[in-house]
This record gives C-alpha cells, structure tokens and sequence, in this order.
C-alpha cells in the first residue's frame, strides 16, 4: 500500500506562461487544443490504456479537453460518450472544502476537540487519542488514527462481502475496524494517512449540518460552479460512467471489469463516502481544482487553512498535506498542489501548478500496471501533458 500512499502524494514539476496578441493567442489556444488531443491519443496507445480523458485549464480561464479510447471495449463506447469515472480519493478536497465552508460560517472550529461532534456516539472513547484529536489533525492525516483500508481485518471483511445487494460499509462499519487499535503517534506530531479520519469528518458535518454531505457539497460547489459531470458514487447505477478494468490477479477478487451487462458497477462505490465519494470527469476535475487552489470556491480567503501543512516524513520536508490537498512545496519551478485518487479500475490525477497558474486533470479506466514501485505511469503522464501546455 506504500506505493498508493506515495502515488496520491507526489507531484511532478513544471510551469511558464507568455504574452501574444488576440488573434495570435486565439491561434495558439486552437493549436495546443489540438496538441492536447494529439497527446491523450499517443499516451492512451502508447501505454495500452482501454480509455483516458484529460482536461486543463490555463490560468486566464481558457481549458480545453480530450478524450481517446473506450469507455467500453466489450461494447466498442467511445471514452468520449461515457467520459465519467469514479474520482476516488480527490474528493477529499470537496470534503476540505465544505468543512471550511462551515468554518467559515462559525459552525466549525478547526482547532476545537472533536469530542464536541463525536462525543455522542458510544464508540467515540475507543478511538485512539480520542481526547485530544481536532478537525485539523482529520484535514491533514495528524490524527495518529489507523486507517481501515490498510487493516488485514477489513480486508479479510471486504474479500467476504463486497458481493452484497447493498453498501456492507456504512460510515460506523468502517470505523470499527480502528476501534480500540493503539495510536500511530501522539496527536499532531506525525503523520499517516487515513481514510477513517475523513470518515468521522463526514460524521461531523452531517452532525452540525443536519443535512446529508452529499447534499451540502452540491448546495455548496456542484451546482454553483456548473460541475454537470459531478455528482455522488452512492449507487451502483451510475450515468456516463465509463467501465474499469482491473487485472486478472487483483488482490481483492474482484471482476476484472467493474460494469456487469446492465452497465452497473460489481463494488458498490458507497464503501468511499467521504474518503472520495464522487463520480466525475476530467474536465469537471480541471476546473474545480483550479477555482478551489484560485480561492474561487467560496467567499472569504480559506486559503490559508486550506494550505496550513504537516510535513508527511521528517525527511521530507518539500512534501506535506494540507486539508485535503497534497503540497510539493519547492521544485524548479515553484509549488504544485493537487490530489490523486485509486479505486479498483480507476485512476484519477488533479495537478495545479502554482507558477504557471496551470490546472491539468486525467483520468484512465484502468489499475492495471499503473501503479509500480518506480515511477508510475500516472506520473509519466502527468509530465508529459504539462510539458505539452507550457512549451
């Protein structure tokens, strides 16, 4: 798991921008749209991907969008048509986000014990430093929580009943599998990341909300930033999403493709909830990362939370994670910001380059070979379309 850790956290590097006339720069935009989609066909044949989608939005909002592949070899869809696919782990940031929504509206405090939300429930004081864990601590993996998907128990659970009509793993399902598990480190003085964590965060929000997460985040950013393509992976029967494919061998006996006949996913997506928890595209990807690291997503300036960093490894002082977003702080060309996402058939990436003002998204329906112990394929496309967008 080591190496999905590393993929979801690393960044690769880049960023230049020039000045042309109008018509000049009408002409470039067409030339690099077409460039653009050029690429996406070299890399979908090059690394035998089924089917990729890219996006990008440059930083005086002109974006652009490419697609190539299929979203169904079996049934010959062009990716084009079903350009959706499960987002995973990004929708992290839509998690961060709605939190400092309510922080910003003193509903939240970051820095108050989450005792005041959680207190209630009857599992609350068997949760490792339980006593002493913020909102901030869950934001940035400091909580000294385990994390459940890791857990050999849940595995073994996950091997047995992710077979089942309806969702085995509801929110307090998933928290069990860390209950009375000793803590990884002392609040705030490490960091490991935790999909459990961003679990209880959505038991808050609901908690001071009184309303559903899924409702809050499409009140709150779907629907104001005209995200069409977004939407809730809490239903097996999902629109415009694009089949993955898995290898023969994968670890959790799954299906090797996750649509069955009727076009409905195997996995019920529902397991994520608030550890990803969304369908998306490229493109809706592209341009939420760009208005979210821009300070577009809401009023006020969050950004300074949005950014307050914990370092992920003494040793590794150039890479920390902020409240949902992974921080590569320093490269030859400045800071990098952005989110990866992986789930059982599916790969996502969303990159904002800080410099360069430059937001690149992508996404391949497969797992497949893509991530290794060296450099992954999905970082190997994510430098080959950057080079691309700033020659």
């Amino acid at each position: 798991m080591k190496k999905l850790l590393l993929f979801l956290i690393t960044f690769t590097l880049g960023a230049c921008a020039n000045q042309q006339t109008s018509e000049q720069y009408k002409s470039t935009e067409k030339q690099k749209a077409k460039q653009f989609q050029a690429e996406v066909q070299r890399i979908q044949k090059e690394y035998k991907l089924p089917g990729m989608t890219a996006a990008y939005v440059l930083k005086n909002g002109s974006s652009g969008n490419a697609a190539s592949g299929f979203a169904d070899v079996e049934a010959q869809i062009a990716m084009q048509d079903h350009p959706r696919m499960l987002a995973a782990s990004i929708g992290k940031t839509y998690v961060a986000a709605t939190t400092l929504a309510l922080v910003q509206e003193g509903r939240l405090s970051l820095h108050e014990p989450v005792s005041v939300w959680l207190g209630k429930y009857p599992w609350f004081t068997r949760l490792a430093n339980h006593d002493s864990i913020t909102l901030h601590h869950l934001l940035t993996h400091s909580a000294g929580l385990a994390d459940h998907v890791h857990m050999e128990s849940f595995q073994m659970a996950f091997v047995q009943d992710w077979q089942a009509e309806n969702n085995a793993f509801p929110p307090q399902r998933l928290i069990e599998f860390i209950l009375d598990k000793p803590a990884l480190f002392p609040v705030g003085q490490g960091w490991a990341y935790s999909d459990t964590g961003y679990i209880l965060i959505g038991l808050i929000i609901e908690t001071v909300t009184g309303n559903t997460y899924y409702n809050e985040v499409e009140k709150r950013f779907i629907k104001p930033l005209k995200l069409t393509e977004t939407s809730a992976s809490n239903r097996r029967d999902l629109k415009q999403l694009a089949a993955g494919y898995l290898s023969a061998d994968n670890p959790f006996g799954l299906p090797t493709k996750t649509l069955d006949n009727n076009g409905q996913l195997y996995l019920h997506p529902g397991i994520e909830w608030t550890g990803g928890g969304l369908v998306s595209s490229s493109r809706d990807l592209a341009h939420w990362g760009h208005a979210l690291f821009n300070g577009k997503v809401m009023s006020g300036d969050y950004r300074n939370e949005l950014f307050n960093s914990i370092r992920i490894d003494p040793q590794m002082a150039d890479i920390q994670y902020g409240a949902g977003v992974a921080i590569y702080k320093t490269s030859p060309v400045g800071p990098v910001l952005g989110h990866a996402g992986w789930i059982p058939g599916y790969i996502s990436s969303l990159r904002h380059y800080m410099d360069s003002g430059v937001t690149i998204a992508f996404q391949i329906n497969t797992d497949s070979g893509a991530i290794s112990e060296d450099e992954s394929i999905a970082q190997k496309i994510e430098m080959r379309l950057l080079k691309l967008l700033i020659k």
